[in-house]
């Protein structure tokens, strides 16, 4: 477990795959996560066959649980609704 006094933030994103399709996650290094949904067995299961992906959206979030509640409520979003947030954003 990292201690409480770590600095870095959650990011929660949603990625364009090649198919057209969205996918939302979390991460704390935004950059190296999206290099492993694109090119690493580390990437989630839904995007290894959906390459490339491309990041569309991205928000910060002080903590796991803060990240982990906003993931969700995206994932429940429609699409129009969760293009929104990148056209907004």
């Amino acid at each position: 477990m990292k201690p409480a006094s770590d600095p870095s933030p959650y990011t929660v994103y949603l990625l364009r795959c090649s198919d057209g399709t969205l996918y939302t996650g979390i991460t704390r290094n935004i950059a190296k996560r999206l290099e492993e949904h694109n090119t690493s067995p580390k990437g989630a299961k839904y995007t290894r066959s959906r390459r490339p992906v491309t990041l569309i959206y991205q928000e910060s979030h002080p903590d796991k649980s803060a990240a982990l509640r906003r993931e969700h409520a995206i994932k429940k979003m429609s699409r129009v609704q969760k293009e929104a947030l990148w056209m907004c954003g």
